[in-house]
């Protein structure tokens, strides 16, 4: 089936009580059962849920693996995901990632004996070079946020593989339709489902899918002994959300494109962060990668007073965290999605006072341009 196909149907067979074609809200804590050991593969909703276990055969059907687990946000999937290494152990991660995973490997994880290296991972041989005898985990983030950095799937899954080492993506920034990572030899994919899979900003979630049947059952038994679950009501917003995955999706990487063509012409603006610009230095990796360039875009101005008036100038985006809804966001990185990653590393990475990153809504795109370019004319005024 195709994708669109897939998102629409995947493990939301019409239920089988009434034929209702939407999956319905399971808000139940527990299931009776019939006696002693019988029951309809449902004891305690912690364990499992009808509507969470729809989503996440759903999300695995989208990435083209066999298992899906769905968590109350994405860093709790990604911290699911850190219980297959232990203590002693080494883990190679992109240096540009996500300032919450940075957040939570540097000050909360690394405080168990786990070994993180920080790479540019866009360069394999980083990677390479990083190789230890106890490493069991490359970590890559694809593009990086906030400044766009792709890299190599299949280069680093390759170098990882022969270490021993498992390869996991943080897959947020493209969505299962834009990039299945798993196609290149990843081993896991983690998403915050918050972002362009439930895509109305109007919910919090995690997912972690993947192959490997020993680590599903010890992903599974970890979601379900640390009950960081997804509520039904939350995985029914994403299935919701999944519904309309292609067509969102089609738009979002429309108007990113053009948004990121009117900003790498605009005199106001002194670098532009975008895989589908030529001016990307990994442009073409992209093109090969990736069935698209989605609709994160980063620019920097120059200075927190430039980037201040850009951010308060809006009226068509929105100042706020996040990414991947419907509307059209616009953020600063260095104070607020990295603001807990050192400064002296921000700078060394490109996340200046002067970056503005734009999550591309679906939006009319002249409306979107229209505002960025006034909210851009008022800077030097």
């Amino acid at each position: 089936m195709g994708f669109a196909t897939t998102a629409i149907h995947a493990g939301q067979e019409p239920d089988s009580a009434t034929g209702a074609v939407t999956v319905p809200i399971y808000q139940t804590s527990t299931y009776a059962q019939e006696g002693l050991g019988k029951h309809k593969g449902f004891e305690y909703a912690r364990t499992s849920n009808p509507t969470r276990l729809a989503l996440e055969r759903n999300l695995a059907a989208l990435e083209g693996a066999r298992f899906g687990y769905a968590f109350a946000s994405g860093m709790a999937a990604i911290d699911a995901t850190m219980r297959l290494v232990k203590a002693g152990d080494h883990v190679i991660v992109s240096d540009n990632t996500y300032g919450g995973t940075n957040r939570l490997f540097k000050r909360v994880l690394a405080n168990y004996g786990i070994e993180f290296e920080f790479v540019d991972t866009s360069d394999v041989t980083n990677v390479e070079a990083a190789i230890k005898d106890n490493t069991r985990m490359v970590f890559v983030e694809t593009p990086t946020n906030p400044v766009m950095i792709v890299t190599d799937l299949t280069a680093v899954t390759d170098i990882a593989h022969a270490a021993g080492a498992r390869v996991v993506c943080d897959n947020t920034f493209m969505s299962p339709y834009l990039q299945r990572p798993i196609e290149f030899g990843v081993d896991i994919v983690v998403h915050s489902t918050t972002k362009f899979l439930n895509g109305h900003s109007d919910g919090i979630g995690g997912a972690v899918v993947l192959n490997n049947e020993d680590d599903a059952s010890w992903i599974a038994f970890i979601q379900n002994s640390a009950g960081a679950i997804l509520s039904p009501f939350d995985s029914w917003l994403v299935l919701r959300g999944v519904k309309t995955l292609a067509l969102r999706m089609e738009q979002h990487d429309k108007s990113g494109r053009a948004v990121a063509a009117f900003l790498e012409d605009h005199p106001k603006v002194q670098k532009i962060y975008y895989p589908g610009s030529k001016s990307h230095k990994q442009h073409e990796l992209a093109k090969r990668q990736q069935k698209g360039f989605g609709s994160m875009v980063s620019f920097d101005v120059g200075s927190l007073e430039a980037a201040r008036i850009v951010l308060e100038s809006v009226t068509v985006c929105t100042l706020a965290e996040s990414l991947g809804g419907v509307e059209t966001l616009i953020c600063h990185p260095a104070t607020m999605t990295h603001a807990s990653v050192a400064p002296e590393v921000r700078e060394r990475l490109g996340i200046t006072d002067g970056l503005v990153r734009i999550s591309v809504g679906i939006e009319d795109t002249d409306d979107i341009i229209a505002d960025i370019d006034q909210a851009l004319g008022k800077i030097g005024k």
